[in-house]
């Protein structure tokens, strides 16, 4: 039995529909089931139980026999929750739960930290960095880098453990994401309706317009990331995951037109004032870490991954 947390999400709902294709029929889905906008991530998807995220605890401790391996990926990845209250119990003290659960009954786990831990990137993008010296740029980051720092200190950890510091990750079953939904989502959207797209305008010197850059990850590489930790339970840690490759929004923008077959047009737009000091202009993943553990994938380019996004999921809106 595996348990997946955060199931109705957009990377749970990922990982569970590959976890199926790959011949894993044994999967429970673990979240709050009562957002409809969510229910096409998982209604169509053959499980052994669906269990509600406050129940989940007790479940474990009566179920625990009969359980393999545990993804916690439930989250509250709003980056523009303020509410610390909600954050901490949500995303740290929910988390330290689990964590507690997987040693008491040597259960291996793996869980999403995030990027945005790494604030400005003032002190580069190296997963081997301390938790401590990290300053997030928003309350989301604090509470998983939070839980980072608590993970590293505990006496008692999993066997196997591993937490995946997701960069900007982008593909389907974001649909009911909104204003959080991946610059690809929302480009395919301002395209159909306008023909065109609006970037950021570059507001450093060394920078040109849209030249801002992002490492973009589709949703199907980080699944098969996840896939491997699970098979091979070694090398517990803090592990980025990213392509280890940074690339512009122009780069993106001309992606989405050239998978939609529309002439590309891009305009900029001012970085509002209340984001503008605190805007990343670029993040890239050190991806040494996970190769000298074993991943040998080949990880989707950006212009890949957009194609396949655009072609067989945005444009029929497909679920995985």
């Amino acid at each position: 039995m595996i348990i997946i947390t955060g199931a109705a999400g957009f990377i749970a709902s990922n990982l569970a529909a590959l976890l199926i294709r790959e011949k894993y029929k044994d999967l429970v889905l673990v979240d709050d089931f009562s957002h409809a906008e969510k229910s096409a991530n998982y209604i169509n998807k053959q499980v052994t139980a669906l269990v509600n995220r406050d129940e989940f605890p007790q479940w474990l401790d009566q179920n625990h026999k009969m359980v393999q391996f545990i993804f916690h990926l439930g989250a509250r990845t709003n980056t523009a929750e303020f509410n610390p209250e909600i954050l901490n119990k949500l995303n740290t003290e929910y988390s330290k739960t689990i964590w507690r659960k997987c040693c008491e009954y040597g259960l291996p786990l793996v869980y999403a930290s995030s990027a945005a831990t790494y604030g400005m990137g003032e002190h580069g993008f190296e997963d081997n960095s301390e938790p401590e010296i990290l300053t997030p740029l928003n309350p989301y980051g604090v509470s998983k880098n939070e839980f980072d720092k608590w993970a590293l200190k505990q006496d008692k950890k999993p066997y196997f453990w591993a937490g995946l510091k997701f960069f900007n990750v982008y593909g389907p079953n974001e649909y009911h994401k909104g204003r959080m939904a991946s610059v690809i989502f929302h480009a395919f959207n301002q395209i159909t309706a306008n023909g065109n797209l609006k970037l950021f305008r570059s507001h450093r010197p060394e920078y040109i317009d849209g030249g801002q850059t992002r490492d973009f990850i589709y949703v199907k590489d980080v699944t098969k990331v996840m896939l491997f930790f699970m098979l091979n339970r070694k090398n517990s840690g803090i592990y980025n995951l990213g392509t280890g490759k940074a690339r512009s929004f122009n780069d993106l923008g001309n992606a989405v037109f050239s998978a939609m077959e529309v002439n590309p047009e891009i305009n900029y737009i001012d970085t509002p004032l209340d984001i503008r000091d605190k805007y990343q202009y670029f993040t890239e993943a050190n991806m040494q870490k996970l190769r000298n553990a074993g991943y040998t994938g080949e990880f989707y380019s950006l212009e890949q991954g957009v194609d396949d996004y655009v072609k067989n999921y945005l444009k029929t809106g497909k679920h995985e």
